[in-house]
């Protein structure tokens, strides 16, 4: 299949609109698309072969002659395309963009979001556990702009005063795991296992395993233990 051009979206986009009762005319200044339907405020589409900041520069440069802004790209499959497509119907929402996909093997044409004024939701959840693992986060160990594998959290620096307290104390209940080291869920922690450096050796025990050791070295050494 030859690579799809922004002229081959036209046709679809046109008919759709046509028929809403719009009348459809291309590359009116500098919008691919505008139609006009009554004494109605004009709608402006930007035709584009794939999602790309300057599809998104274009749209929003739009907003400023109508509300009615659509971005319109071909319909693609594969969980990629798919991943993608809610990613960027999410950016048109909070920019106030509609969108429109183009199926181009059929020509048909459908509207996925209308342009709307954009009321952000806050998720409390959300903030509440990033509010807590910044408070619980002992120093600032990590560099802004990191991969998140291998970050230190405030679980792992938990996780490591267990560890330390184990290997200087040897088996230990979790109890008193947490009450030393100031790790409040030191036994959670230490049952959970979840980068396997403990085991339960009796109930409520807990030793430190060989891989445990290593967790230490790589991260070298307990985090400093935070204070009440």
């Amino acid at each position: 299949m030859a690579k799809p051009r922004e002229t081959d979206l036209y046709v679809p986009v046109k008919t759709l609109l046509e028929a809403q009762g719009y009348e459809v005319k291309g590359e009116i200044g500098d919008a691919d698309v505008m139609a006009l339907r009554g004494a109605e405020d004009p709608v402006i589409v930007e035709l584009k072969t794939g999602f790309s900041l300057a599809l998104f520069h274009q749209g929003v440069e739009r907003l400023k002659v109508t509300d009615l802004v659509y971005i319109a790209v071909p319909c693609q499959t594969g969980k990629a395309f798919q991943r993608n497509l809610k990613d960027n119907t999410s950016l048109c929402r909070r920019l106030g963009l509609g969108l429109i996909l183009v199926r181009l093997r059929d020509g048909f044409a459908e509207v996925l979001l209308d342009p709307a004024p954009y009321k952000p939701v806050k998720s409390k959840q959300r903030k509440q556990r990033l509010l807590r693992e910044f408070q619980r986060r002992v120093g600032d160990p990590n560099k802004g702009g990191s991969t998140r594998k291998g970050l230190m959290t405030a679980y792992r620096q938990d996780a490591l005063r267990c560890a330390t307290y184990l290997t200087e104390n040897g088996p230990s209940k979790g109890a008193i795991v947490a009450k030393e080291t100031g790790a409040p869920t030191a036994t959670t922690i230490m049952r959970n296992d979840h980068y396997g450096w403990f085991e339960k050796v009796e109930k409520g025990i807990y030793a430190l395993t060989p891989k445990g050791v290593e967790g230490l070295a790589q991260w070298g050494g307990v985090a400093p233990v935070q204070s009440d």
